[in-house]
């Protein structure tokens, strides 16, 4: 250390061992690492749109679910109505004594055809819980309901399906 002319220490500083720059191996070793980094980038974007796709997939089906439940649901009083509803299978409508239940069906198939829902069926199978609630009261006459929408997956060839199950009991 020295003192500079009013007095001040000043230290000096050694300059470090001469350097020339990047070798050439340095330089390749960050190219292959940002080329990696670019590539995983990339491999990454199509993943997220295939996700994205069966979100939105599953989003549909599940508020299809959801609306033949509710419907049910609202009357619930003629559950067993809409047993074995096959929107594929015209002949599964429910009967024309029960006009709810059959404007439920129909709109309902109505709705999974205009999805975009490639190949979309839904089938619904109510079952009473209680053979004879007359004999049993405690059952409340419940109902369990099952939904099932299948449909084949877009640009992919597998099928899908969700259930949705409930059990009811009417008021």
């Amino acid at each position: 250390m020295t003192k500079d002319r009013r007095g001040f220490i000043e230290k000096l500083w050694r300059r470090p061992a001469r350097q020339a720059g990047f070798s050439l191996i340095e330089g390749m070793v960050a190219a292959a690492i940002l080329a990696a980094g670019v590539l995983a980038l990339a491999g990454m974007q199509g993943v997220a749109f295939t996700k994205n796709g069966d979100a939105n997939e599953l989003t549909q089906v599940t508020t299809l679910n959801a609306d033949i439940m509710e419907r049910i649901k609202f009357n619930r009083g003629r559950a067993l109505a809409y047993n074995g509803i096959n929107t594929n299978n015209p002949a599964t409508q429910p009967p024309a004594t029960q006009p709810m239940a059959r404007g439920d069906y129909t709109q309902w198939q109505t709705m999974l055809t205009n999805s975009r829902l490639a190949g979309a069926i839904g089938t619904v199978q109510v079952i009473r819980l209680d053979p004879d609630p007359a004999l049993n009261p405690t059952t409340l006459n419940q109902f369990q309901v099952n939904v099932l929408i299948t449909w084949n997956t877009q640009g992919l060839a597998r099928n899908r399906g969700v259930t949705f199950t409930s059990v009811m009991a009417p008021e």
